[in-house]
């Protein structure tokens, strides 16, 4: 079979000077491409050597506090509640009251304790200064009966005095004898118990006011105060509810004491130091607030460390994930005062290495306590008062009367 070969002079024919210029085009732009590259390259490589490797950043961080869990310090029924969720409160404000019927009751009784051991101990003392008399007197009778029986046994030898009136009188000097070692036993015993000591300080009266002091203590803490100022917070008691001293009532969040808990790899932590300074940003607030701080520690140990069930990678298949590290980034007050903060809140870190001179762990312990309240530390002051004016008008003060004293007693109780 002949082959026929089609020559068609109107077909187009492929020119053969579009293909190189194709070819040197794409290589044109290949080459711009990987030239834009190398430049984002060199870019990045100048920008962390003398920016980024300067500059440890992390998101995952969270604002952290103090979280006053407030607690009865008597078990007792809930009467009253002066704050709930939200509320601002400021320290030594009462917060939550109990039924004092009870405890007012018992301090009436340690009131009445206390006078009557007062009465006691004074009239203790009377017995010491009575039996002083009595020994005197015992000697007195003592040296009379001595003269009595060496006088008798004088007359005895020239018969100027009876038998029976020499038994006598040795008798009598005999019973003299025996009375005053009676007598200086019995006050022995009574300097035993009031020697070294007076009557505010003898320790029975000493036991029955601290027996007022704790009945007067649980008059005040019928009162329950707020030992700091902040917001409340899980509420959890209700009126009439029985409570004890183990159950937390309520939280109490102080806003002004939060920090960061900021989460670096374990990459990124090895020229952090104490003292560096730290950026900080809220989701709350958006970029444009930055928060100063600086780093104030490093935790010892990873989230995973301090785990319920730290993990196990010992056995089985093993598969190497970066840890994190807790830092606590300490914020500047006056920028918490402007935009306060909330427990929780997410934040973006971003703490500056360039100083590595500080360390990464403290090295001594505070000296002063990071946090402390006043607000229990006058508790007592009241009861002192009961107790110096009890002691006044049962130790026969002349210038206070029972009827006062009473007065002045439940006037106080009624304060508290």
């Amino acid at each position: 079979m002949a082959e026929h070969t089609s020559t068609d002079p109107a077909a187009p024919t492929p020119s053969t000077d579009d293909k190189p210029k194709k070819n040197g085009r794409r290589k044109w732009y290949l080459l711009g491409l990987a030239l834009f590259f190398i430049v984002i390259a060199v870019a990045y490589g100048l920008y962390y050597v003398l920016v980024a490797q300067f500059y440890a950043e992390t998101d995952d961080a969270y604002v952290h506090g103090n979280r006053v869990m407030l607690t009865s310090q008597r078990t007792g029924t809930v009467t009253a509640i002066h704050a709930d969720d939200t509320d601002l409160v400021h320290a030594g404000d009462t917060v939550i009251e109990l039924d004092d019927t009870d405890v007012n009751n018992e301090l009436a009784r340690a009131s009445a304790a206390l006078a009557a051991t007062v009465r006691q101990v004074h009239q203790l003392f009377a017995r010491g200064d009575e039996q002083r008399a009595t020994v005197a007197l015992r000697q007195t009778e003592l040296e009379q009966a001595r003269r009595d029986y060496n006088r008798d046994t004088r007359l005895r030898k020239v018969h100027g005095v009876t038998e029976k009136a020499f038994e006598h009188s040795r008798s009598d000097y005999n019973q003299a004898q025996s009375q005053l070692t009676a007598a200086k036993a019995r006050l022995a015993e009574l300097k035993a118990q009031t020697d070294s000591t007076t009557l505010r300080d003898h320790p029975q009266v000493q036991q029955a006011a601290a027996a007022l002091r704790t009945a007067y203590l649980n008059v005040r803490r019928s009162a329950v105060p707020a030992p700091v100022t902040g917001f409340v917070a899980q509420r959890d008691v209700q009126l009439g509810q029985r409570i004890d001293p183990s159950r937390p009532m309520l939280s109490i969040v102080p806003v002004e004491h939060v920090w960061i808990n900021a989460n670096f790899k374990e990459t990124q932590l090895a020229a952090m130091r104490i003292g560096q300074p730290a950026h900080v940003t809220a989701d709350f607030y958006g970029d444009d607030i930055v928060y100063h701080g600086h780093v104030a520690g490093l935790s010892p140990g990873t989230g995973a460390a301090f785990e319920l069930l730290p993990p196990q990678n010992a056995s089985g298949n093993w598969i190497k994930i970066v840890r994190r590290l807790p830092v606590r980034i300490v914020l500047d007050e006056h920028d918490l005062d402007s935009h306060p903060l909330r427990l929780g809140l997410s934040m973006a870190v971003s703490v500056d290495l360039h100083d590595t001179s500080g360390v990464p762990l403290a090295e001594k312990p505070p000296t002063e306590a990071r946090y402390q309240t006043n607000v229990y530390r006058q508790r007592e002051d009241g009861a002192q008062r009961i107790i110096d004016r009890i002691i006044a008008v049962n130790d026969g003060d002349p210038d206070t009367s029972p009827d006062n004293a009473t007065a002045h007693i439940g006037r106080l109780s009624g304060q508290s």
